[in-house]
């Protein structure tokens, strides 16, 4: 009789079939490890597709709590190879790395969207797109990060705390961007007494200092495109103290730090669901050849049980559009 193992009840005959075991990140008990049963060993088309970046999934028997607490270590550095082995570990290490770019930054990217590309309906409305894994997986980069960076829209359609209530952690400080200081103090982030906030705005844009708890940064106008300028954020944050940064949105935020150049990695959930309107994830300059698309290499991590979200890992190391990486 075949060992029983828990998560995946089709794990076996994947194995048997010669093909990529899947092991879920999320769900109720957190991680959603999937165990490797004794005795079998992992065959080569699965280790063929992990080296091609296409699936990796980790199949170990260590405690989520465990790893997490791990990971949760290294937040204000260390070495992520020192990390026990399992499937959250594959993900997050890149997340830990020490920053490479001369800021002294590392930049981590998010964007939860459906299968056709739009993070949104046309109103505005995105709650939830993503399942609890993708709720779940958010709140552990803002564990994991000195702060989280979100743009005026986000907060205007949310009112998000950006706080880490779904998992142990250090909640990050919260750094809003409202170049032209549109946003009143009503706002959580603005008077809800928890982490520090940061709005960071123009260098000319009128309002008080500061607006309701936050500290006002005022910054350089980008030089093209609209917004702030990125690279003065980061050196900014940077000066702070603030070196592992999570942009989690929205689209135009994220698109702005990718067209600066100012992303080292990007996770995009994709969601099973097809909206044909609404709002796009990206907002890029137009090119007119594919050859011209920004061109990568990923990993893909299943978020939470039953064949739900996807979550698409990828490393831009800097990358501006119209580059290719990997």
């Amino acid at each position: 009789m075949s060992p029983k193992v828990p998560g995946d009840p089709g794990l076996l005959a994947r194995v048997a079939l010669g093909l990529a075991p899947i092991a879920a990140i999320g769900g109720d008990g957190g991680a959603g490890l999937t165990a490797r049963p004794p005795g079998i060993r992992l065959p080569p088309p699965w280790r063929a597709r992990g080296r091609c970046g296409m699936v990796r999934a980790v199949m170990e028997g260590l405690g989520t709590d465990a790893v997490w607490n791990a990971l949760r270590g290294l937040r204000n550095g260390g070495d992520p190879a020192s990390l026990p082995p399992g499937v959250l570990s594959d993900l997050f290490a890149p997340v830990l790395a020490p920053p490479t770019a001369p800021d002294g930054c590392r930049v981590i990217g998010r964007l939860a969207q459906t299968l056709d590309g739009r993070i949104a309906t046309a109103s505005g409305s995105s709650q939830w797109i993503g399942g609890r894994g993708d709720i779940l997986h958010t709140h552990r980069l803002r564990a994991l990060c000195h702060a989280v960076i979100v743009g005026a829209g986000t907060v205007r359609q949310d009112d998000p705390r950006l706080t880490t209530r779904e998992v142990p952690g250090e909640s990050p400080v919260r750094v809003v961007l409202d170049t032209e200081r549109r946003l009143s103090p009503d706002f959580r982030v603005f008077r809800d007494g928890g982490p520090a906030t940061l709005l960071a705005c123009a260098e000319d844009a009128p309002g008080p200092d500061p607006l309701g708890a936050a500290e006002v940064l005022r910054l350089p106008r980008a030089r093209s495109g609209g917004g702030l300028d990125v690279p003065a954020l980061l050196r900014a944050l940077a000066g702070r103290g603030l070196t592992r940064l999570f942009v989690e949105g929205g689209g135009v935020t994220v698109s702005r730090f990718l067209i600066a150049g100012c992303l080292d990695r990007l996770h995009v959930t994709v969601a099973p669901v097809l909206l044909g309107s609404g709002i796009p994830a990206f907002t890029l300059p137009e090119v007119g050849r594919i050859a011209d698309g920004l061109r990568f290499a990923w990993r893909v991590f299943p978020l939470g049980p039953g064949g739900g979200d996807v979550l698409f890992d990828i490393p831009l190391d800097r990358a501006r559009p119209g580059e290719r990486t990997g």
